[in-house]
Parts: C-alpha cells; sequence; structure tokens
C-alpha cells in the first residue's frame, strides 16, 4: 500500500497536493498505477495465441486507449456505437462494437463510422444480418462480423452447432459483410467465487465455443477468431489455445468489486475524491457524494481512511461510519473511496483528474460518458 492509499489527515501525513487543487466530487486517476495495470496485462498476453483488444466501456477514454495500444493491444472494443464514434474522434482506428447493432438510425450511423475506422460488431440473428448487409452496400462499406454464440451467460447469442452454422453461411454469403469469426463472452462467471469454481466453470463454457469453431470448420468454413473474455476469468481464458482475442476491460483502472475476487495482479489505479460536509455525531460523517457520485449495484465503495468505512448512501450524500483514528476527520477534510464497479461510477464523470505522485498532471475527457445509444 502506498503513501496515497493512507493519506489523510488521520494516518499521520500530509493529504496529497492536489486535494487542493480539486473540487468534489471527482474522479481520480493514479497514472502510475493506471500504466502498471496496463503492462501487466500486456505482459500476460505477450507469447499466448490471444491478443488483447481491451474494452473501453469502463474508462470511456481516448488517453488511456492510445496507452492500451501503445503497451500492444491490436484494437479497442466498445459496447455501443456511441462510445465507438467517441474514440474514433479520438483517432482510434480499428474498434470491435461487441454487440448487436439493431434499427436504421444507429445503421446509418454505424456504415458512417465504417467510412473512417475499421468495425467490427456482433450478430445473432438472421434479420439484422439482413439489415446490416444492405446498410453496408448502400454506404459503399465492408462491416466485419462476429456471429455470437452464447457459452452459458444466456443473454445474446445462437447456440453453438447447426444455429452458429446457419448464421455464419449467411454472414458469408452477404454482401457487404465480412465474416470474421465468433464471440463467446463469459460474463457470467467473471465474479464467481470460490476461484477454482469459476476455473472449472470456465473451462466447462468455454469448450462450446470451441465445439462451435469446430462445428463450423467441418462444414467448410474458416473461422479465424474467437473473441471474448473479462477481467476475471482473463488468467482462465487467456490461457485456452483456441482463444484468439481477449476484451478484458476493468483491469485498467481496477474497483473494488474485481479486487474482492481475484484481481491480485492489479492496482486500484480509480479512486473518487469526496470532501466531509457535515459531523453530526461521534462516529459518522457525510460526505458530498452519494448515488449521483457513486454506483451501488455491487455494494458499497472503500473508504480510503484507515477506521472508516462507508455506511449509506442517498442523493447528494454519503454516511462514513468512523472508529478509532478516523474520528479525527474534520468539516473539510477531502478523502478517497474506490469504487466497487468502476464502469457505471465512472460513467458519472465528465473528466479524470491524472495524479502522479500526489501532484495533479493533467486532465483526460471520459470521451465516451453516456454514450449509451
Amino acid at each position: 500500500m502506498t503513501a496515497r492509499d493512507t493519506a489523510s489527515p488521520t494516518a499521520g501525513r500530509p493529504a496529497p497536493a492536489f486535494y487542493d487543487e480539486v473540487d468534489t466530487p471527482a474522479l481520480v486517476l493514479d497514472k502510475a498505477k493506471l500504466t502498471r495495470n496496463i503492462r501487466t496485462m500486456a505482459d500476460f498476453v505477450a507469447g499466448r495465441p490471444a491478443q488483447l483488444r481491451p474494452h473501453a466501456k469502463t474508462h470511456k477514454c481516448v488517453e488511456i486507449a492510445r496507452l492500451q495500444l501503445d503497451a500492444g493491444a491490436v484494437g479497442i472494443t466498445c459496447a455501443k456505437v456511441g462510445e465507438a464514434e467517441a474514440l474514433a474522434d479520438g483517432g482510434i482506428a480499428d474498434i470491435l462494437i461487441a454487440n448487436e447493432i439493431v434499427g436504421p438510425l444507429k445503421l446509418a450511423r454505424l456504415v458512417e463510422l465504417a467510412k473512417r475506422c475499421t468495425i467490427t460488431v456482433a450478430v445473432d440473428d438472421a434479420g439484422n444480418v439482413r439489415q446490416l448487409s444492405k446498410a453496408a452496400v448502400a454506404a459503399g462499406v465492408i462491416l466485419r462480423c462476429y456471429v455470437e454464440v452464447n457459452v452459458g451467460m444466456d443473454r445474446c447469442g445462437v447456440e453453438p452447432g447447426a444455429p452458429a452454422l446457419a448464421l455464419v453461411r449467411q454472414v458469408v454469403a452477404a454482401d457487404g459483410l465480412a465474416f470474421c469469426g465468433l464471440q463467446a463472452y463469459e460474463g457470467h462467471l467473471q465474479n464467481l467465487m470460490p476461484f477454482e469454481e469459476r476455473r472449472a466453470r470456465t473451462e466447462i463454457d468455454m469448450r462450446k465455443a470451441l465445439a462451435a469453431k469446430d462445428f463450423i470448420e467441418a462444414a467448410g468454413l474458416r473461422v479465424d477468431q474467437i473473441s471474448g473474455c473479462g477481467t476475471g476469468t482473463h488468467t482462465i481464458t487467456g490461457r485456452l489455445l483456441w482463444m484468439t482475442e481477449l476484451q478484458c476491460g476493468s483491469y485498467a483502472t481496477m474497483d473494488a468489486q474485481y479486487a474482492a475476487v481475484g484481481g491480485a495482479d492489479y492496482e486500484n489505479a480509480l479512486t473518487v475524491l469526496l470532501t466531509v460536509i457535515s459531523r453530526p455525531r461521534p462516529g459518522r460523517a457525510i460526505v458530498d457524494g452519494g448515488l449521483k457520485s457513486i454506483t451501488a449495484e455491487f455494494g458499497d465503495p472503500t473508504v480510503l481512511v484507515e477506521g472508516a468505512t462507508w455506511f449509506d448512501f442517498s442523493e447528494e450524500h454519503g454516511e462514513i461510519r468512523l472508529e478509532g483514528s478516523a474520528e479525527e476527520l474534520r468539516v473539510g477534510d477531502k478523502i478517497e473511496l474506490i469504487p466497487r464497479h468502476g464502469c457505471t461510477t465512472v460513467n458519472l464523470y465528465d473528466r479524470y483528474h491524472v495524479v502522479e505522485d500526489g501532484v495533479l498532471t493533467d486532465v483526460w475527457r471520459v470521451a465516451a460518458r453516456g454514450r449509451s445509444q
């Protein structure tokens, strides 16, 4: 644990210099930790069959995407057309939208996007394939397609075997489309505990992707890519010889949830800075951030003050329980916390305050914030 992890008036150390420069609530990014996380994942992938295409739905930031590409990533993954547009505006040239893109309004934007960067999309429906083909031909572009296969998440995706083969054949035959492989995302296993059960289930479920590949190739069609994986399963899925592309996202900034389920190789680079605005009674502090500043769907954030724990949320306030030296907190003190879920917390902010050794060195836009269309 670094000095900044515990720096506060209660830890007997001066607060970091950036505390006086940044108003709250604010999103803070430790650049050294971010850089180490990016390098750790790049080192894990090096020498393996799979390449890294990090998911930007967590960080939503052009600068972070560039750091990932500089470290060897082959491209960037997004969840929505809007996210892809924001990254393309920042110069990202190869983007996978790991989702089904449906409807004339989104398809019009998609083909315009394909005129300025390489775009891959997921498909799992015959009617959608026809729509994509028609839009691509009309725009004079080629859309790369991954046929999404359900490996147990039971969200999107066709079933392995005959349904997957039928859809692949349709994509191969469609004008304006290029079949590039399969998407197989084991999202249902990212947080499964204990880890050994996660390992066993992942190895079983991801064999469905291999079975789909074998079935399709037995019919004479080539499957070049199998793309999937998340931060919680990358040490398992990333070692499978048939995986060619990893879509991990949260590893770059990390959050308390992934740290709790085994992300020990990665550091929490992302924090939220808040101000104590009231000390209404012994053992309690009220801070200026609640549900509109930190998301709660995975649980409570981790407060980086010894003896302080999150107690409750309201819209604009957070209530913190104080014990021991944490009772020294006073109105006006600033504290940091690690959000339980980074993806949705980042989406609440317009910018990152980038710090190095406790000093504010840059401000980066959360360029894809709110780009859910």
